[in-house]
């Protein structure tokens, strides 16, 4: 394990790294990876309204919602804030939980 301190907007974190060896260990969040870098190019982006960091995702990739389905959690300012679906769709999930997010930046897309 390594330990590192990371600054975030001027606040620092101090974060500890595992080593992980072999394939099986790796595939996982190889492919977990491109889910958060590729948005679709159709559909409705829902984005983040203000900083925060999302304490729970509760759709997956693919699933379908109804307008008004909680889709996940932030936490901004020390309350919690829950994420509506503004449609009826598919949803393509582009961050995860535990991420620090800024104001406007894309959670996922309704399709």
């Amino acid at each position: 394990m390594k330990k590192y301190i990371v600054n975030v907007n001027g606040t620092k974190y101090e974060i500890t790294l595992e080593t992980v060896e072999g394939d099986a260990a790796a595939s996982p969040a190889a492919q977990a990876a491109p889910a958060t870098l590729t948005a679709p190019s159709g559909g409705e982006k829902v984005s983040a309204p203000m900083p925060g960091t999302i304490l729970d995702v509760k759709v997956s990739n693919g699933a379908s919602v109804k307008k008004g389905d909680v889709l996940m959690v932030l936490e901004a300012m020390k309350m919690e804030n829950e994420i509506m679906a503004p449609a009826d769709g598919k949803v393509t999930v582009l961050t995860s939980k535990g991420a620090t997010v800024e104001s406007g930046t894309p959670l996922c897309v309704i399709e």
